[in-house]
C-alpha cells in the first residue's frame, strides 16, 4: 500500500481495539473514517480528528444503516484502502447449552453479520477500484474451543471462514486477511479473564505496533491467518 491511503474505515471505533487504531492512525497523519454506536464518544473522535462529517452513528447489526454510511463515504471519498471490521462482542460466560438463545443469537447478530454487512457495503467499490485491503479481527478462539464462551468461539470461527472465502475472490493487490489481535486490556477481555485483563498491554500500546502491521498487509497476504505477534 502507498505510505498515504486516500482513507482506512473502522467500524467499532470508540471504544478498545478501534478507538486506539483511529488515535493512531489520526497522529501519522491519515484520513479516518469510522462508526460505532455511542454518538457521544463518535463526538469525541470527530473533535479529535477534526473530521465530524467521516464518523457517523451506525448499528453494524442493521444492513441498511451500514449501507447507506457506506454509500454516503464511497460517494465522497472513493473506496477505502483499508477497511477493519472490528466491531464486536464477547458473550457473558456460561455452559454452552445454558447460555439463553437471545444471547446466541445478539453474538452472531453483533460479530457475524456485522462484519458481513460492513463487507457487502464497502467491498464492491474496493472491488470496481481493483485495490484495498479487507481485515477483521479473528481470535485464538477462531481456531480452537474454549469453555464457557462457546458463542465467542463460534463467530471467531466464522471470521476466518468469510474474510478466507471473500480471499478466493479478489485479485491482486487486494486482499481478505484475517488477523488475530492477540490479549490486550480491553474491556471485552475483562469480561472473560476479569482482573487479571490487566496484566496484558494497553490498546494504545498494542495499537503502535498493530497500526503499522494492518497498514502493511497486502496481496501476498491475502487468504493468510495471521497474527500481531507480541500479543
Amino acid at each position: 500500500m502507498s505510505d498515504l491511503p486516500r482513507y482506512i474505515v473502522i467500524t467499532g471505533c470508540t471504544r478498545g481495539l478501534g478507538r486506539a487504531l483511529v488515535e493512531a492512525y489520526h497522529a501519522a497523519g491519515y484520513r479516518l473514517a469510522g462508526c460505532a454506536r455511542d454518538d457521544a464518544k463518535l463526538d469525541e473522535l470527530r473533535a479529535l480528528t477534526s473530521q465530524p462529517d467521516n464518523f457517523a452513528q451506525v448499528d453494524v447489526t442493521n444492513h441498511a444503516q451500514v449501507q447507506d454510511w457506506a454509500d454516503q463515504l464511497t460517494n465522497r471519498l472513493g473506496a477505502p484502502d483499508l477497511l477493519i471490521a472490528n466491531a464486536g462482542m464477547m458473550n457473558r460466560h456460561g455452559d454452552m447449552a445454558e447460555i439463553p438463545v437471545a444471547h446466541w443469537e445478539e453474538m452472531l447478530s453483533l460479530n457475524v453479520m456485522g462484519v458481513v454487512h460492513t463487507l457487502r457495503a464497502f467491498v464492491p467499490a474496493m472491488k470496481a477500484r481493483g485495490a484495498g485491503v479487507i481485515t477483521a479481527f479473528s481470535s485464538g478462539a477462531g481456531h480452537r474451543g474454549y469453555p464457557k464462551i462457546a458463542p465467542y468461539c463460534a463467530t471467531k470461527h466464522a471470521i476466518e471462514g468469510i474474510l478466507k472465502s471473500l480471499a478466493l475472490e479478489l485479485s491482486p493487490p487486494m486482499a481478505s486477511v484475517p488477523v488475530q489481535p492477540g490479549l490486550i486490556d480491553t474491556d471485552l477481555l475483562r469480561g472473560h479473564y476479569g482482573e487479571r485483563s490487566r496484566e496484558q498491554a494497553s490498546p494504545e500500546r498494542w495499537a503502535r505496533v498493530a497500526a503499522p502491521f494492518l497498514l502493511g498487509l497486502g496481496a501476498e497476504h491475502n487468504g493468510q491467518s495471521l497474527r500481531i505477534e507480541g500479543y
